[in-house]
């Protein structure tokens, strides 16, 4: 079979403001050019069980909001987590400040604050996106003791987690980063993510804005929990970006073994 080989896998988008001024920065770029490539962290894809149409989201690696090539001050204040998710056709920046509430204005100033989740058109901001996704040979582990004699030979492993709705089929993929092996009696469990979490009960041009970051763990193939990032109240008016909330879904899970 085949796996996702997450260690070769990058989104990269181009900025080129000759060309395309971008709508999802908050400072002027120094340089009218720039492809910022990030590695891929994990894949969505939901097809819809009446059409089987396929919708594919993908999660890129947390970085910080800056500035691309200065001699100093790189990193803008207020400074933000910023997490990119989008479709092949659909850019979402996700823009974690101290505290939930918090935003820059966008570049130029006339475009106003941007929102905590700027979904775009990715013609609309960027000069080009890709979405390199490498495919690897694997081997699906069929038992416990498989997966935690891999786990202790220090193989590359991936999670393929199936979950569904009345209407939706989503199949989350992602590499194990964080695994927990127990070779006396045989017990595996990944904590590992983010990843993205969808919202089953939205409609295809919904799916986007409605994925959330997650943190996921099984023991079993049948059921999965999350621990998922949501607005967490730390005292009297003041909540941050936190994985709170936990949750238990019936999943059908697969451990993989790359090469």
């Amino acid at each position: 079979m085949e796996t996702i080989d997450f260690h070769r896998s990058f989104i990269t988008f181009r900025i080129d403001t000759l060309k395309v001024q971008p709508k999802t920065v908050s400072h002027k770029p120094p340089f009218t050019l720039n492809n910022a490539r990030i590695p891929l962290d994990a894949r969505c894809r939901i097809v819809e069980k009446a059409t089987d149409e396929a919708h594919e989201f993908f999660l890129g690696a947390n970085c910080k909001t800056e500035r691309v090539g200065v001699d100093r001050d790189i990193w803008l204040e207020p400074n933000a987590d910023f997490v990119p998710v989008c479709s092949r056709t659909q850019w979402m920046a996700l823009k974690t400040y101290a505290q939930v509430g918090e935003s820059m204005k966008l570049y130029p100033p006339s475009l106003g604050d941007q929102p905590e989740r700027q979904i775009i058109d990715v013609e609309e901001t960027f000069d080009a996106l890709s979405i390199d996704v490498k495919q690897a040979p694997g081997e699906a582990l069929p038992t416990p003791q498989a997966i935690v004699e891999a786990v202790l030979a220090n193989r590359l492993l991936n999670a393929s987690c199936r979950i569904e709705s009345d209407r939706y089929v989503a199949v989350l993929d992602f590499p194990i980063k964080t695994m927990n092996a127990n070779e006396r009696d045989w017990i595996y469990q990944p904590d590992t993510g983010p990843v993205l979490l969808p919202d089953l009960s939205r409609d295809p041009d919904e799916l986007l804005v409605g994925m959330n970051l997650a943190f996921i763990a099984f023991n079993t193939p049948t059921w999965i929990e999350v621990i998922v990032r949501a607005a967490t109240p730390v005292a009297e008016n003041v909540s941050v970006y936190h994985y709170s909330q936990a949750t238990r879904l019936e999943s059908q899970n697969r451990v993989v073994a790359l090469g």
